[in-house]
């Protein structure tokens, strides 16, 4: 906006009335909070940001910089110029549990009840690539999801769903290659080219080593598995995210929002990088990386999470990485409710929990969205329980009038220097980084695990003390007796899953069987791509322990050094 010299003055004697009224107000708000009239004279988020009781605007916010339109570079307000006033958010609940013909069953319900979009939660012994029946696996059956062992349970999972109409995404990880194979495989079945599949793999080894650990090979040869899917997937499955860089686990281990913001865009920065030394062209690669955040309970502090991640990340994808195509500068992310802020305790209160955390997904721009159950802290969610997640995220969509606007909290006073802070405090973070040498060097030294192991010591502490309150937990306690029904798995499964895989070993062709795992070791001991030769080995029937038992021959295991 072009002002003349009088408006301009005339501004300025406005800003300085503004600025006097807000000392006066701060002065008034100091003096009742000595006298005990207010509940405290600070106020911290979850990150420990001291938090003003009031903002007010900024005299040097420049709109263009900081902001833009929806849509439009640096895509803080939005990937998208209409936003959810020309599409929703994919409502993709996760789901996952015993094996795949019951999960099939789930998958066909929540579809029923309008889910738009499939996620799969996988059990730990797929996660760490054992078969149901390794020794490894004992007592884990289908616990923590859907246990998948082989093509013919990728297939049964998905059998009677399209897979040229639905996306689907999949939460794996050290094996996410090889479940990626069957998928493939199993679009072929139904006769559906590679090039129509739409979908996420999460093949982010790096949070693994960092949060979650469910990793099993060493840093690089994961990496190159993980560039192994970049570079296929860009020639054969263009439509497919071949990675979805995650920021969840990392906050679910106990980190806070600007940990779990920093070290997320910094292990994506890192993905870029390594692909660059691949050859790969990264205005080609770059726009099939997603990412998936959480939603925790401190509702502006995840809203300005989510806008300051996009603008981080297009800002370096084109001043850092020199990138040209604007799809490649767009964060398209996933958000998830915080699983790690649902309680036991009083489980009906997690409703209202999961409600304002979708609601801050929402608020902060989310392309898809999963809503977390009552009843999660205790089991696996009943199908009540996650009917009313993901009503949760229906009434959000239909009922709150929230996404009848772009980027509706744009200009909040508040918002928007919470924005700038969080921006500014994982710039920081990537300092700390540079300084070990990298995202690989300071996983090896223990940096981001001691960072995590502070923050969530120090939030537990908080929560003993009292000096933060989760109702139901460390105030307004209730004694009564739990009335949530259980989800119950089938006591049988395990059993029928054995046998189900001793029948395919001993049906599959030996001879191609040989073949193709013969060609999987030879490619993993050169450099090629071995997307084929996985693709070529789940096809031969080889199951997912049988793959990576190869991968682990060839690569080996990787052990993580204890931090002190």
């Amino acid at each position: 906006m072009v002002l003349s010299l009088r408006e301009k003055e005339s501004v300025s004697a406005d800003r300085n009335v503004m600025q006097e009224t807000f000392r006066e107000w701060r002065r008034k708000f100091e003096e009742e909070a000595g006298a005990g009239k207010q509940r405290r004279d600070k106020f911290y988020n979850l990150s420990w940001m001291e938090i003003d009781p009031l903002y007010i605007p900024r005299e040097d916010f420049d709109y263009d910089t900081k902001l833009g339109d929806p849509g439009h570079y640096p895509y803080t307000r939005g990937i998208h110029e209409n936003m959810y006033t020309g599409k929703l958010w994919t409502m993709r609940q996760f789901a996952g549990f015993g094996s795949a013909a019951e999960t099939n069953r789930r998958f066909k319900y929540l579809l029923s009840h309008g889910e738009t979009g499939l996620s799969v939660a996988f059990d730990y012994p797929t996660l760490y690539g054992y078969d149901t029946d390794d020794p490894h696996s004992e007592g884990e059956f289908g616990k923590c999801g859907v246990a998948v062992s082989s093509l013919e349970d990728m297939q049964t999972l998905f059998r009677g769903i399209p897979l040229d109409t639905v996306s689907t995404s999949m939460t794996i990880n050290g094996p996410a290659s090889v479940l990626w194979a069957m998928y493939i495989a199993t679009g072929e079945a139904q006769r559906v080219p590679k090039k129509a599949l739409r979908g996420t793999i999460q093949n982010d080894v790096l949070k693994e080593y960092i949060a979650q650990k469910s990793f099993i090979f060493p840093p690089e040869p994961s990496m190159r598995l993980v560039l192994d899917t970049f570079e296929y997937g860009m020639k054969e499955v263009p439509l497919w995210n071949t990675i979805s860089i995650s920021g969840y686990h990392i906050r679910e281990a106990g980190s806070t929002a600007v940990q779990e913001l920093a070290f997320t865009l910094a292990d994506g920065f890192e993905y870029v990088r390594r692909g660059v030394e691949r050859g790969l062209d990264p205005d080609r690669f770059v726009p099939r990386l997603s990412f998936f955040f959480n939603a925790h309970n401190d509702f502006f502090e995840e809203i300005a999470k989510y806008r300051a991640a996009r603008r981080i990340w297009a800002r370096e994808m084109k001043e850092r990485f020199g990138l040209k195509n604007e799809r490649a500068m767009k964060l398209r992310f996933h958000t998830q409710t915080a699983g790690c802020s649902l309680t036991a305790e009083q489980p009906e209160n997690n409703i209202v929990r999961v409600a304002l955390q979708a609601m801050a997904a929402v608020f902060g721009g989310t392309q898809s969205l999963h809503t977390n159950s009552l009843d999660e802290a205790l089991a696996l969610p009943t199908e009540k329980a996650v009917r009313i997640a993901l009503r949760t995220q229906q009434i959000i969509a239909y009922e709150s009038g929230i996404p009848n606007v772009a980027d509706p909290l744009g200009g909040s006073y508040y918002v928007e220097w919470l924005t700038d802070r969080m921006e500014e405090e994982s710039y920081s973070v990537f300092d700390d980084i540079e300084e070990y040498g990298g995202v690989i060097p300071a996983i090896e030294m223990g940096y981001f695990q001691k960072a995590i192991t502070e923050s969530s010591y120090r939030y537990q502490r908080e929560l003993e003390k009292k000096e933060r309150i989760v109702v139901g937990v460390n105030e307004y306690t209730v004694n009564e007796q739990l009335s949530v029904p259980i989800l119950r798995l089938d006591p049988k499964g395990r059993d029928k899953q054995v046998e189900r895989l001793k029948k395919l070993r001993r049906d599959r062709n030996g001879r191609r069987f040989e073949d193709a795992m013969s060609m999987l070791r030879k490619t993993a001991e050169g450099s090629g791509n071995t997307m084929p030769a996985i693709i070529n080995a789940v096809k031969a029937k080889a199951t997912l322990g049988e793959v990576t038992g190869v991968l682990r021959e060839v690569f080996g295991e990787y052990r993580e050094q204890h931090v002190i």
